[in-house]
């Protein structure tokens, strides 16, 4: 989850979960709860309140927004205003959540404004959303991939993949496992993934971490190649280029031709991966323009909007049927 404080200007960033005994007393959340994931006793639960991109628990969501919007150091206010970055096309259940989770404890006077994902990424970008004929935003999430095209200062379509970093973090979980019989947390394929990872140029080097021993279930290390973490990766991301490919044949002709004319922007924490935008050039068959805001894309784009009285326009209030 980022946050970016007006009143102190400043963007902070900390893991979207929660810390939880015995199924009510909360125990930390933000990083702190991160810390505990997969060390956790039987009677604690660490878990995230997204699933897949959308609000899976209200509840929880607002304990950990409350928790970082302490975080920030800066007063509420009797009557906030808080942007939220949402995909595109959600239903009025989806946006009702968000209202929901901006509406209690010192937040129950605050005004909820929504702007989709692609319109801030394209913002950040310095996409020209008015004049543009065709720019195509892909947004390489932990859950979830978003492919959006931007044309007549709107999103004309957008697609959600189920596929982001938490997948390429289980397939060096199961390939690990499978070639080794060897079993490694998430965090630790996470780390190996940032660390090691690298699609072209194939460096010859390892990383030794700790797991348990698929055969007699003891602790023990291991020394784990980059070709491997490289193998478990590249399958996602060809995944992805892939949707990309398919996604492209389904603009209207001129839109298309202008998106291989501009390339595609390339944004999202994955992005960080050495080298994935020259796979996905090859596996779309377009270039590729890779932001120098990877994870933060979003929320410098709200950043742009919250400060600058003439973007405000692409936020809205969310309407819900009586």
């Amino acid at each position: 989850m980022k946050i970016y404080s007006r009143q102190t200007d400043e963007i902070i960033k900390e893991r979207n979960m929660i810390a939880i005994r015995n199924r009510e007393d909360i125990l930390a959340a933000g990083n702190e709860a991160y810390e505990m994931f997969e060390k956790n006793p039987a009677n604690v639960t660490v878990d995230s309140p997204m699933a897949g991109g959308m609000i899976a628990n209200i509840s929880y969501l607002e304990i950990v927004l409350h928790y970082l919007l302490r975080r920030t150091g800066c007063r509420v206010g009797r009557h906030p205003v808080i942007y939220f970055a949402v995909p595109v096309d959600m239903t009025e259940i989806e946006k009702r959540a968000y209202y929901s989770v901006a509406h209690s404890g010192q937040l129950r006077k605050s005004k909820v404004l929504l702007v989709e994902k692609p319109i801030a990424d394209a913002l950040a970008l310095g996409i020209p959303i008015n004049k543009t004929k065709g720019s195509m935003i892909v947004n390489i999430g932990a859950a979830t991939t978003e492919i959006s095209v931007i044309a007549d200062a709107r999103v004309i379509i957008s697609k959600i993949v189920p596929l982001g970093g938490d997948r390429f973090n289980s397939d060096i979980v199961n390939t690990v496992r499978r070639n080794y019989n060897f079993s490694i947390s998430r965090r630790t394929a996470n780390r190996l993934k940032v660390s090691l990872a690298d699609l072209k140029t194939q460096k010859k080097v390892a990383g030794r971490v700790a797991g348990i021993d698929c055969v007699s279930g003891l602790p023990r290390e291991k020394v784990i190649p980059s070709r491997l973490i490289n193998r478990s990766v590249r399958a996602g991301v060809e995944e992805i280029g892939g949707q990309i490919r398919s996604f492209l044949e389904r603009t209207p002709p001129q839109i298309h031709r202008n998106i291989l004319a501009e390339g595609i922007y390339l944004t999202g924490g994955s992005t960080r991966i050495s080298h994935i935008d020259q796979v996905l050039t090859e596996e779309a068959g377009c270039s590729i323009l890779l932001s120098k805001y990877y994870d933060l894309c979003t929320v410098y784009g709200l950043k742009e909007i919250i400060t600058h009285d003439a973007l405000h326009h692409w936020a809205f209030t969310p309407k819900f049927r009586k």
